[in-house]
This record gives structure tokens, C-alpha cells and sequence, in this order.
């Protein structure tokens, strides 16, 4: 079975662990019939690092939450605070900021100093993936995929050849494409004959 942590929280394989490992890689690279016991062997493995895994993580659960007990009672237990921060740190633990603080009000001692400098180097460093993180969030999404694509902004822009093409602006008083040239009689109809004048009112008489 795996030793679920190594020196700095890694797994272990025996000799017999590392002959099946190298076995299931070379079928998986290769392809070729499998006997029985090869398929017993790969099961057996798996279920071991399944157990391993949940060790290791049972035990990274333990290391934490000692550490916390540590850090509560400082700093009367900084000889045991100390080497506790070092192996959550080697398992890949980031100093939260409740170590930082510890650390800081510990600095006169040179352990505790190195630590705290070593310790701001991991948090300076999530800082620095949270933000690029947010400001690849921020990006809307026409620009990632435009930076994804290959091409760049010719593939982002649709195709403009299925797009019909603008027709010309036609000047005033020119016939439309769509619509029949009018004839001369349409465009200069006749004139009326003028017709007679009209008639003058009668004058009434003067009275006698």
C-alpha cells in the first residue's frame, strides 16, 4: 500500500506497487491482451491509492487543525508552532492571515522571522493569481474568444459575403430599379386647351 505522506506530503510506492504502476502505463501507451492477473494487480493499486488518498487527506485535516491549537496558544507554544507551519507549508498549505499575524508579533526570533518572510513570499504570490484571475474574469467574452482563436479578428468578424451588399443612394427624380421607366406622356402630361372666357354679369338698369 502507498505511504499516504512522504517528507513533503508526497506518496511512497513499495517495490511491487511501482512493477504494477509501470505495467498499467505501458498497456495504456501500448494497448495489448491482458491476463487476469495483470487486471487483479491494476484493481488492487487503484483501491490502494483510493485509501491512501483518503489517509493522506484524513491526516492533512489532523496537521491543520493542530497548527490552529498552536497558533491560539501562542507564545507559549512557539517551539511547537514553528515546526507544525513548516509541514502544513511543505504539504502545499498557504499561510492564511492569522499566521501572518502570529508571525509578525514573533519576529524577534530568528525562526519565526525566516518564516514570516518566507510566508509573505506565498501570500504575495496568491494575491498576485487572484487578481490575474479577475482580470481574466473581466474580460468580456467576444475578446477571449477572439485572443483563443486562431486568426485573430478576421476569425472573430462574421463573414461579410453572405451579407447583401448597399445599394447606391439614388439622386432625386431618377427611376427606381424596381419600378417601370415612365412613359413621356407620364412624366409630361398635355396641357388643357384654355376654355372660353367667362361671360360678363348683366347690368341691371337704371331706373327710369
Amino acid at each position: 500500500m502507498p505511504t499516504p505522506y512522504g517528507s513533503h506530503g508526497g506518496m511512497a510506492f513499495g517495490a511491487e506497487e511501482l512493477r504494477v504502476l509501470r505495467r498499467a502505463l505501458a498497456l495504456a501507451l501500448h494497448p495489448s491482451p491482458v491476463s487476469a492477473e495483470d487486471v487483479q494487480d491494476c484493481l488492487r493499486l487503484a483501491e490502494s491509492l483510493d485509501e491512501a488518498a483518503h489517509e493522506g487527506a484524513r491526516l492533512r485535516a489532523f496537521l491543520l487543525a493542530d497548527l490552529a491549537r498552536y497558533r491560539a496558544a501562542l507564545p507559549g507554544t512557539l517551539t511547537g508552532y514553528l515546526p507544525r507551519l513548516e509541514e502544513a507549508l511543505a504539504s502545499g498549505y498557504r499561510p492564511n492571515p492569522d499566521d501572518l499575524a502570529a508571525l509578525r508579533a514573533l519576529r524577534g526570533n530568528p525562526a519565526a522571522a525566516a518564516l514570516l518572510e518566507r510566508c509573505r513570499v506565498l501570500a504575495e504570490q496568491d494575491v498576485r493569481t487572484r487578481l490575474s484571475g479577475r482580470a481574466l474574469a473581466s474580460v468580456p467574452q467576444s475578446r477571449t474568444r477572439l485572443l483563443a482563436l486562431p486568426g485573430g479578428r478576421a476569425a472573430e468578424e462574421p463573414d461579410r459575403r453572405s451579407e447583401p451588399e448597399p445599394q447606391p443612394r439614388q439622386p432625386a427624380g431618377a427611376p427606381r430599379p424596381d419600378r417601370p421607366i415612365p412613359t413621356p406622356g407620364e412624366v409630361f402630361p398635355p396641357r388643357r386647351k384654355p376654355g372660353p372666357p367667362p361671360a360678363d354679369p348683366p347690368q341691371q338698369l337704371a331706373a327710369g
